[in-house]
């Protein structure tokens, strides 16, 4: 080959090689302390009641994904359910407060939703048959979900503006609704009140005081129901988005020992028609904001009401159904796992997403039950992020984002990076408190790498480090063809699909040698699993 030929060769391929940037970071995970802790069961998932008739922007996204008249039969649905071993689900959404449920002394008949524009949301009431009850619980009772359940709320109050109602809540339907449930033997893991009627409220709202007061009826009325069953259920509310002055009025009204959790509600990516989505998810700028919130939360839960916790009980990302050909894409996968490893800083017991099916931001597509890659994201969450929460500390550009837990039911500790940027490769180095706190005495200006220290009488990766070969495990997310809004993840190079049956694929690790640099590729997800990472809170 001559000169001029390399030369045109080098020349094209320049602009490749100056596009990509290669960075080192140091990471510091702190294993010394849990700086958080989140339920068992993190990771949940919402049914809504939305019919078909339920459209935005030109489209009507929902099918026949309403709990009225989702296929329960459909192999897809159970197995997915099934693959998490105990799948939190959150029954509700904006419809449930026009739910009726038809059982005990009804004044009128019960009928199914209608489109009605001048009623709450554009529809009738709609009707809850026992016989429809029945057969949710035995699909619950299959594949061993653990259901939380909205109640309506809005059930005898009066609307005296267009977005204010007041008045007592009547329980008398829920109350028969309830008792029928226990007399059933239906396992309920907790009773929701009301749907986003907190604060200004979407499209109706209640005074704090009185849905503290309303709370409290419910609490009794639970008591008195379950007297003869266990375990009792909690209770959880508001269900709604956050509002400072009207949380804490609802936790003084209701007082210690009443509310179990309270339940906010975050879609933090604007209107599902915003033609800026990707952009957004993929801004560090406007995924730190949403941090507000949580410490906000947080600090209301201390002060007021140290008694109860924080649920996200509804987030997906984009309302009015999420964002077409974002939300249930690869792309949307870097807002969902970094909310739920900023949320789990903040104290979050449980993260509730927008929805396992239905809209644009079901975990499954509406009309194949197929997977969409969040639903991987989800499912490796739930199998590889522990309940312990952990501090992580780096020198990283804020485009590489991190978050680090004991591992779920395994020693070790599991590291989640995320990397925002479209041409940065990030090299990574980590680093323990442990072993750091235990060499502090050492006099050595040599400034050694985790790998060198292995070897050490106290290292992170425990104290037989000499005696076997180290490895760690990769998971590493990518998308189809690198194509941020395909619909199709690659896990370690591999798409994942479910298998012939219809079951879900084996998420395996790609084992590495400890000692194996570590990197994050532009645009990609990597969990990171260090089963000898030697932390005295992970065991």
């Amino acid at each position: 080959m001559g000169f001029a030929s390399f030369l045109l060769i080098f020349l094209a391929l320049c602009p490749a090689f100056l596009a990509q940037i290669v960075e080192d970071t140091k990471f510091l995970i702190d294993g010394t302390v849990k700086i958080a802790e989140t339920d068992d069961n993190y990771v949940c998932a919402t049914l809504d009641w939305w019919p078909k008739e339920k459209c935005n922007y030109n489209e009507c996204p929902w099918g026949s994904a309403s709990l009225i008249n989702l296929d329960l039969s459909h192999p897809f649905l159970a197995n997915s359910i099934q693959a998490f071993n105990h799948l939190r689900l959150r029954l509700g959404g904006s419809l449930q407060n026009r739910i009726i449920y038809d059982v005990g002394n009804l004044e009128s008949p019960c009928h199914p939703f209608t489109k009605q524009g001048d009623e709450l949301f554009g529809f009738s009431n709609g009707c809850l048959h026992m016989d429809r009850w029945n057969e949710l619980n035995s699909f619950f009772n299959k594949t061993g979900a653990l259901v939380t359940f909205g109640l309506n709320a809005l059930r005898g109050r009066q609307r005296t503006s267009k977005r204010v109602w007041e008045g007592s809540w009547d329980s008398s339907n829920a109350h028969d609704f309830i008792d029928y449930t226990v007399s059933k033997g239906y396992q309920i893991h907790s009773w929701e009140f009301g749907n986003e009627l907190s604060g200004k409220g979407i499209g109706a709202k209640v005074d704090a005081e009185q849905y503290g007061e309303d709370v409290i009826h419910l609490n009794n009325l639970i008591d008195q129901l379950y007297k003869h069953f266990q375990p009792r259920p909690l209770l959880l509310a508001p269900g709604g988005f956050y509002d400072k002055e009207w949380f804490e009025t609802f936790l003084e009204v209701s007082g210690p020992g009443t509310v179990d959790a309270l339940t906010h509600h975050i879609y933090n990516l604007g209107p599902g028609s915003d033609l800026n989505l990707v952009s957004k998810i993929l801004n560090p700028l406007h995924l730190n904001k949403i941090a507000d919130t949580f410490s906000n939360l947080t600090q209301t839960i201390e002060i007021n009401g140290p008694w109860t916790s924080a649920w996200v009980g509804e987030s997906g990302g984009a309302f009015n159904n999420g964002g077409p050909n974002v939300s249930n894409t690869f792309v949307n996968s870097f807002w969902y796992l970094d909310q739920l490893g900023m949320a789990a800083i903040y104290h979050t017991k449980v993260y509730c997403r927008q929805t396992f099916i239905g809209g644009n931001y079901g975990l499954l597509d509406t009309s194949t039950f197929v997977p969409n890659p969040d639903y991987y994201s989800a499912l490796l969450w739930h199998r590889l992020m522990g309940k312990g929460v952990l501090a992580v500390s780096n020198n990283a550009s804020s485009y590489l984002r991190s978050y680090a837990h004991c591992t779920r039911h395994r020693a070790g500790v599991t590291l989640l990076l995320i990397n925002l940027s479209n041409q940065t490769h990030y090299g990574v180095n980590i680093e323990s408190s442990v072993s750091i706190t235990s060499h502090v005495k050492e006099k050595s200006n040599h400034k050694s790498s985790f790998v060198q220290r292995l070897k050490k009488t106290i290292s992170w990766v425990g104290r037989k480090s000499s005696d076997v070969t180290l490895s760690r495990e990769e998971y590493h997310l990518t998308p189809l063809d690198g194509n941020l809004q395909s619909r199709t993840m690659l896990l370690n190079g591999k798409p994942l699909q479910l298998t012939e049956n219809g079951s879900t694929p084996s998420l395996s690790p790609v084992l590495v040698n400890l000692k194996s640099p570590i990197s994050v590729s532009p645009l990609s997800i990597k969990f990171i699993v260090f089963p000898n990472f030697s932390s005295p809170v992970c065991t």
